[in-house]
């Protein structure tokens, strides 16, 4: 039986301006996901039809119920933790051009 092992990042607490990243991060992995499906035929439905391939979030991500962005959040929220808890430090540098 398979027993999920994350690495714990209980402990990590992420600075006021990882904040906007973390939102940042959710709204990428949204589009990435979308993305994908769409590359592989699915479209918007209003209802989950994996038969016919149609999917109610294949929408912009400020179109997500908060129920699905709240998904993506926690999801860009953990990448970000594991990071630190793995010794990363995570800067902003100016972009050129």
């Amino acid at each position: 039986m398979y027993t999920p092992t994350p690495i714990d990042t209980t402990d990590i607490s992420l600075p006021e301006e990882l904040l906007s990243l973390r939102e940042q991060i959710a709204k990428n992995v949204h589009e990435a996901w979308a993305k994908g499906r769409i590359d592989d035929g699915w479209s918007y439905g209003e209802k989950r039809d994996d038969a016919n391939k149609k999917h109610p979030c294949l929408v912009p991500y400020d179109e997500l119920p908060e129920s699905e962005k709240d998904y993506d959040r926690r999801t860009a929220f953990e990448t970000l933790k594991l990071v630190i808890a793995l010794g990363y430090e995570i800067k902003r540098t100016e972009k050129n051009g």
